[in-house]
């Protein structure tokens, strides 16, 4: 059977789906960006939140797309090119509608989507100001779509395993329809359970056309009385890349609410490319996760994709990352896993050989399973006589998982003497949302690592730690805020919890860098663009308000970016520049690179005020 042919009857076996609909997704997806950021309250607010995106028309308004949170915190909003607003409001009564006593806040500026990537920091800030100043009439009204009661999208929101929306048919819809799903469901981390600090966390992270009911064995197997479980669902015909930056976002907002201290994870099918691609860019930030177990990974790609992409009227963006010879494939393993992660390999081998088909699981060969530079960084490899889909309940391969979770405690369990730090910190200031601190520890005691911790504003006068044991210089760094001090001396020890207090003064601040290199079909919605590896600026030039500065980049070894910053110095180096120090105006940022055309853009600048957070695209010469 052809892969057309195979194609056409999947599709038409789904309701409501044609190649048609297939062909419109895709173009949406790749024609569309994410919008992230947090929603935070001026007066305490444990009811749930709406946030949408809007075009706006004289006095008409038309949503783009809406999310319903459970609680103020992260949002994730998918918008077309152009531009667009964004509006939250607290929903007291749960009736999805914003009424007049509930508190609201608008970003301050339109959005403008360029169509592919990311935008982040879009920040907003409820607060019982007058309805008439928020721009969306009281009485607008947010529904549920096809979903029985809302579904929060919010980080950590408990789950209810046998909901619709965790089906293997809205499994399905997530791979065929991923635009229609993400609007509709979105993507999360969900818990089964409230979290507890004295158990670790599991995640979990189906395949394409996957559910999390696809791991009721294993949840069934766990034991809950040392783990608690997670599952990450997401739409699985998106773009790897994708996804995988989504599933930074989520353990980024969860990690910042709990502080846990070590996640495992584990994935079967395509989920594996997705938790490694998140591991290959962002690990370095999540110390965290000690152990990856994949469970039949297509490490080597699929040839029948690279046919769909080639020779299919209807391309699934997923399809484009499992191309063999893609782009994706070939640079999956260019790096190595980051360090302190023990990384086991699964794979079956019950679904024979065929004239057409080499051996294989029944879905996956044996030789993408098997990838040598995927064996080459596993801890232990096992095989099983079980095809794609059993693997998951057999009773052998349960055992084998439940050895090495006992192996990997006893290995993680006792690390270096730890203390904590309690920061108390306060800012001053016109009110807003609040960005994020960073806290940096640089250690007295040479040749130890600077440890980087980032916070949320309701970190103030709570411990922060585990922290190594050591004598360190800490300082926090704020967007659009000086710190005062600027360094306090701290000693970490077990059992000790030193106080330190900052204080956060505005200033005005525009930095920013140079994303990679990427060809349009490889930047779909929510792709995370990389720093550019090796741009070379001639010179970036910041003027306006009666300020004109010149940054010339420094050299390796010249100098520390972040404590740069936190002195109050502009700077730049390879991709990265800060101005800092900025009176509050209208600002032409000028960037000369070698190689690139020149790049300009107007920035407003505001003590205080945190700006959108998206990499810089320069055009290359020709």
């Amino acid at each position: 059977m052809s892969w057309l042919v195979l194609l056409a009857l999947l599709c038409l076996a789904l309701p409501g789906c044609s190649l048609l609909k297939l062909k419109q997704e895709s173009r949406d997806f790749h024609s569309s960006t994410v919008l992230v950021g947090r929603i935070s309250t001026a007066a305490p607010w444990d009811k749930p939140v709406v946030v949408a995106a809007y075009a706006k028309s004289g006095d008409r308004i038309a949503i783009v797309h809406h999310a319903f949170l459970h609680e103020p915190g992260s949002y994730e909003l998918i918008v077309p090119k152009g531009e667009h607003r964004l509006f939250a409001f607290g929903d007291s009564n749960g009736n999805l509608s914003y009424d007049e006593s509930e508190p609201a806040g608008v970003y301050p500026s339109p959005i403008a989507a360029s169509g592919a990537g990311v935008i982040a920091s879009l920040d907003l800030l409820l607060t019982s100001a007058p309805a008439d100043r928020l721009g969306v009439p009281v009485g607008t009204t947010f529904s549920a779509g096809h979903l029985r009661r809302p579904h929060s999208t919010q980080a950590g929101a408990i789950a209810h395993l046998d909901d619709p929306v965790f089906s293997s048919a809205s499994g399905k819809q997530g791979y065929w329809a991923p635009m229609e799903f993400f609007k509709e469901a979105g993507g999360n981390v969900y818990f089964l359970e409230p979290y507890d600090p004295a158990r670790t966390p599991i995640l979990f992270v189906h395949g394409a056309a996957g559910s999390p009911q696809d791991w009721r064995a294993f949840f069934d197997h766990v034991d809950r009385s040392r783990h608690q479980v997670w599952f990450f669902y997401y739409p699985s015909g998106a773009s790897v890349d994708s996804m995988a930056h989504l599933l930074f976002w989520k353990l980024f907002n969860l990690q910042l609410k709990y502080r846990f201290e070590k996640v495992h994870i584990t994935a079967h099918s395509m989920g594996g490319l997705v938790v490694r691609s998140f591991l290959l860019n962002h690990g370095g930030q999540f110390p965290y996760v000690k152990l990856f177990l994949s469970i039949s990974t297509p490490w080597g790609g699929e040839p029948l994709a690279e046919f769909g992409v080639k020779h299919s009227p209807a391309v699934i963006p997923s399809w484009n990352d499992m191309q063999p010879q893609g782009r994706f494939m070939q640079s999956l393993f260019a790096r190595p896993l980051p360090p302190g992660i023990d990384y086991y390999l699964f794979f079956g081998h019950r679904g024979g050989y065929g004239l057409l088909r080499p051996t294989s699981d029944g879905t996956i060969t044996l030789a993408s399973q098997l990838r040598a530079p995927a064996q080459a960084e596993a801890r232990m490899i096992y095989g099983f006589d079980e095809d794609h889909v059993s693997i998951l309940s057999s009773p052998q391969v349960m055992a084998q998982y439940q050895a090495i979770l006992g192996s990997v405690e006893k290995r993680t369990g006792a690390g270096l003497p730890a203390g904590a730090l309690r920061l108390r910190f306060s800012y001053d200031g016109q009110e807003g949302p609040r960005p994020l601190p960073l806290l940096v520890l640089r250690p007295v005691e040479a040749g130890r690592a600077a440890v980087t911790l980032s916070l949320a504003a309701e970190d103030a006068g709570r411990e922060i730690g585990p922290i190594p044991a050591g004598v360190y210089e800490a300082s926090l760094m704020v967007d659009a805020y000086r710190t005062e001090p600027r360094k306090v001396r701290v000693t970490i020890g077990a059992g000790r919890a030193p106080a330190v207090d900052f204080r956060f003064l505005p200033q005005g601040a525009l930095a920013g860098w140079v994303g990679a290199d990427v060809d349009a079909a490889d930047h779909p919605a929510g792709a995370y663009r990389p720093p550019h590896p090796t741009v070379k600026f001639s010179s970036i030039t910041l003027t306006g308000a009666g300020e004109r500065r010149t940054l010339v980049p420094r050299g390796q070894g010249e100098g520390d970016g972040l404590e740069r910053y936190v002195a109050g110095e502009d700077d730049a180096f390879g991709p990265y520049f800060s101005f800092v120090n900025l009176p509050k105006g209208d600002y032409e940022l000028t960037i000369e690179a070698v190689g690139y055309r020149p790049y300009t853009a107007r920035h407003a600048v505001v003590p205080g005020r945190h700006g959108q957070l998206r990499p810089i695209e320069l055009t290359p010469l020709r």
